[in-house]
């Protein structure tokens, strides 16, 4: 597993804040595992804040799990990621042994056939989770319905196991009001990639 994820070329970045602050993770230098800006990552848990405390976290495109392990640095109690590519996948594992993160699971498969079996996996945590998805930008080679593909994995989560849905995706991009039961809120930008949060609003 090392091996695999030695043969990437990798940065080292710091995690931003809480108890876990300044502790080095890998990222892998590719394309498909696009890294999030820290920008991005900071705007994100100062909207978050203290109500990640004891929430669950599921970072569907995980990567390296910088977001997800910065949610678990943040109080985040059980965390879920799912990472299609191999190589990454022991990335992710070895920033997971780096911090030593307990009450975490990582799951290696293609986001879009594992998340069903993943949610009943969540549902059976009975904790409240934020999820976070991220999928890799649609102007690549074959990914050209991935975003109506996440919409449909969206819409399959249900109120009582959701805290809110967050999409990381191309600020090009006009993501629709309502996905599901879930309905937009704000909207954030940072150049070319922006961060939609939606929840459930009566």
């Amino acid at each position: 597993m090392k091996k695999r994820a030695e043969r990437l070329k990798c940065f080292e970045s710091a995690i931003i804040g809480g108890d876990l602050k300044g502790k080095k993770i890998l990222i892998p230098n590719l394309p498909s595992t696009r890294s999030s800006k820290t920008i991005l990552r900071e705007s994100l848990f100062n909207t978050l804040q203290f109500d990640i405390i004891d929430k669950g976290f599921v970072e569907v495109f995980a990567g390296s799990g910088s977001i997800g392990l910065e949610a678990l640095s943040r109080g985040a109690s059980t965390l879920f990621f799912i990472e299609k590519n191999s190589a990454v996948y022991d990335v992710l594992k070895e920033n997971m042994h780096r911090l030593n993160a307990g009450h975490t699971t990582a799951i290696h498969g293609d986001s879009f056939k594992v998340f069903p079996d993943t949610y009943k996996r969540i549902q059976a945590e009975g904790i409240k989770s934020y999820f976070y998805f991220d999928p890799p930008f649609s102007t690549r080679t074959g990914m050209e319905d991935i975003y109506e593909k996440t919409l449909a994995l969206i819409a399959l989560i249900e109120p009582e196991v959701c805290e809110s849905v967050i999409i990381e995706h191309m600020t090009s991009l006009k993501l629709p009001e309502k996905i599901g039961a879930l309905t937009q809120g704000k909207k954030k930008k940072f150049g070319k990639s922006s961060l939609s949060y939606y929840g459930y609003h009566d």
